[in-house]
């Protein structure tokens, strides 16, 4: 079974906001992790904080390809257009694209239309494009989806808000759950330790992921960390799924623990390596 981190970020200069703890976490730091891990392959999503993350990222997927493959962004300000999305998707390494949409101000475009052109040339073009949404904005993530079907979108860390734990990081959870009617919108299981309000293997986290994987099954739903921001090891990040919830096994494990996001985002899988076998 290969095993595909849906989310980390690469990045090499010294800022980072305090919850992303890890800093820097470059190439080299998290090929040594993952490989004391197990985790065979990473989706990279260039760390926003960071001027530099996206020239990184294309030197990470360039140097290590079977290791690394990029989520990009570009700022969506008053410059940016369509010809934006081919001259990104033409780095090496990029297999789609993501934007962090937490902010009211930023968040507040996914219902107003302005972001449409976006979402046309997505559409169009068929590929995947992750979002960092609040919960507030749910629903119109949910139209954009009904109104692009060829967008395969996924929502990060379950649109649970990153700073808060159990109950409150699920408050949303009905919400979330509706959206698995569409079938071209997927959920990325990433950042699940940090809503725990329990220690390893965080057995308060597990009815949540069972609701979710009823609801969007196997092949959308992705496991993955975003390990900057998590105090557990990553380790415990794979191993509370391949070997704390029972009813996640056989193909269905290997498609959430990899095979299923890289199907979505594109990123053709090689034979696995024979190091990264496990009994």
């Amino acid at each position: 079974m290969q095993i595909i981190d849906a989310q980390i970020h690469l990045w090499a200069g010294a800022s980072a906001p305090p919850h992303h703890w890890r800093a820097p976490y470059t190439v080299e730091n998290a090929l040594r992790d993952m490989d004391e891990a197990g985790v065979d392959r990473a989706v990279n999503c260039p760390a926003i904080w960071d001027a530099g993350a996206n020239d990184y990222a294309v030197e990470a997927a360039e140097r290590y390809p079977e290791r690394f493959a990029t989520l990009g962004w570009f700022p969506l300000d008053a410059a940016a257009d369509e010809s934006l999305v081919d001259a990104w998707l033409d780095k090496p390494g990029m297999v789609g694209l993501r934007f962090v949409m937490a902010a009211p101000e930023t968040a507040g475009r996914l219902a107003s239309g302005a972001l449409d052109w976006l979402w046309e040339a997505a559409d169009r073009r068929g590929i995947a494009v992750g979002i960092m949404v609040m919960p507030p904005y749910l629903p119109a993530v949910g139209d954009i989806a009904a109104r692009y079907p060829g967008i395969r979108l996924m929502i990060d860390h379950l649109a649970a808000n990153p700073f808060e734990r159990l109950p409150g990081a699920a408050a949303h959870l009905d919400t979330l759950l509706g959206l698995a009617r569409h079938p071209n919108i997927g959920v990325k299981a990433t950042g699940v330790p940090g809503m725990a309000t329990d220690p390893y293997p965080f057995t308060s986290t597990h009815g949540v992921l069972r609701q979710v994987f009823d609801a969007f099954g196997a092949e959308r739903m992705f496991w993955g960390t975003d390990i900057t921001r998590l105090r557990c090891s990553w380790r415990e990040a794979v191993t509370m799924f391949t070997e704390e919830l029972p009813w996640l096994r056989g193909r269905d494990l290997e498609l959430v623990m990899g095979r299923a996001v890289a199907d979505w985002i594109g990123w053709s899988r090689p034979a696995e390596r024979p190091s990264a076998r496990r009994p």
